[in-house]
């Protein structure tokens, strides 16, 4: 009982109020990208009839457009801050995902990824950013961990509402899923009108205000957000093409992967905020050398539930490599973003932000295209390959410890509760 307790404790952190708002809009918005996002690549191919490797190359476009709009957007959030941009980016969102769902070819998916895509790259770092600053330095790992939970959540409650929506035969059922995906991007934007604007964070006297290139010349940093690009482009990036994998070669159905990814969050849900509380004191690189084990063991299980089983066998061996995966997406969850903000000068830290964003978005841009074209001739191979860079990944995380300043090695401990605001 008293284990059940401790669990149930660290599922409600005592977060800024304002952290909590913001983290409350990131649910619904959440639920929306996992009603469309899942099956965004079945869509394009079972349904509108493009090619696998265009259709990757039509995801991964989102995140190609990312990488020119984040760094934009990043000096913006130095200048007027994170919750304008957020705004701003949260609205290109909901013009392009609204959008797929007039897509006839490939030209308009291309349009409407590009347009998403300036969302996008928007996102991420203006998000974090007003994270990062709401939060005291001892708790942003509980933050990013919330933060975490929140979206997966969403996404996998999406997700399963998804699957009982979408079906093949019905394109029309496809068009809901976009747009009401386009309308929880809105929903998030109203709820930042209850987030203040973080402090900002004076430069040292002396110094003028930095650019890209003080954040480019902090060479740890640039290594952390380098790993992190092979860590996401080899590992998570690949759920988007797994669903694809799933129904073609694998025999699942709709609903089945929308079961599946409702698994993936689950797990996440219930793990996330634990594993943060118990990872605290321990390590960062040797968290994110596990890292690498655990998502190259998930990655092995998918061949063998293409080749070697069908129907029920090949769903619960599917079923083990999304949880598997989950697991690991707590290990990152917990380590990456706090370590991300500890390294930032906080004078810059939307540059920060948005050059870690920027690590996101070439793993999602280059993840699902190279991944479309390896299931396009080789479908079987891209898993065992996956999982080899995923290895080598948690062997440099190890090598990279050394570099790391000796105050942010590990997770911090436990922080004294903080007040909630209003």
């Amino acid at each position: 009982m008293r284990l059940l307790r401790s669990y149930l404790r660290t599922l409600n952190p005592p977060l800024p109020g304002s952290v909590r708002t913001l983290q409350a809009g990131a649910l619904v918005n959440a639920l929306g990208n996992g009603l469309a996002y899942p099956f965004l690549f079945i869509y394009l191919h079972n349904v509108r009839g493009i090619d696998l490797a265009t259709a990757g190359l039509i995801v991964g476009a989102n995140s190609a457009v990312g990488l020119v709009a984040g760094p934009i957007i990043g000096s913006l959030i130095d200048k007027i801050g994170g919750r304008i941009t957020l705004a701003f980016s949260l609205w290109m969102l909901a013009v392009g995902f609204g959008g797929y769902a007039f897509v006839d070819s490939p030209w308009q998916g291309f349009l409407a990824s590009a347009i998403a895509g300036i969302g996008n790259g928007g996102f991420w770092p203006s998000q974090s950013s007003l994270i990062a600053g709401l939060t005291p330095t001892a708790q942003r790992h509980q933050a990013f961990a919330m933060q975490r939970v929140m979206m997966n959540l969403g996404i996998g409650l999406g997700g399963l509402a998804g699957g009982l929506i979408a079906t093949t035969t019905n394109p029309a059922s496809f068009t809901v899923l976009f747009l009401a995906d386009a309308s929880t991007f809105l929903v998030y934007s109203a709820f930042l009108l209850r987030v203040p604007a973080p402090a900002r964070t004076p430069r040292p006297e002396g110094r003028e205000r930095g650019g890209y290139g003080e954040v480019v010349r902090n060479r740890v940093f640039m290594a952390v957000v380098a790993l992190n690009f092979v860590f996401i482009g080899a590992g998570m990036a690949q759920l988007e093409t797994l669903p694809v994998y799933a129904k073609n070669e694998a025999g699942i159905s709709e609903r089945g992967i929308g079961v599946l990814f409702f698994l993936n969050t689950l797990v996440i849900v219930l793990a996330q905020l634990p594993m943060a509380r118990v990872l605290e004191g321990h390590r960062r690189m040797r968290t994110l050398a596990v890292l690498g084990v655990v998502w190259a063991a998930g990655l092995l299980i998918v061949p063998v539930a293409g080749i070697a089983a069908d129907g029920w066998t090949a769903a619960m061996l599917l079923a083990l490599t999304f949880a598997i995966i989950a697991v690991g997406e707590c290990l990152h969850g917990t380590v990456q973003a706090p370590l991300v903000a500890d390294l930032a000068d906080h004078s810059l830290i939307g540059r920060y932000m948005a050059a870690s964003a920027f690590s996101w978005g070439v793993g999602f841009a280059l993840g699902p295209a190279v991944g479309g074209f390896v299931l396009n001739h080789w479908p079987h191979a891209l898993w065992p390959a996956a999982a080899a860079v995923c290895l080598a990944a948690g062997g440099a995380a190890l090598a990279l410890e050394r570099s790391l300043p000796i105050g942010v090695r590990t997770t911090p401990r436990r922080a004294q509760p903080v007040l909630a605001e209003g």
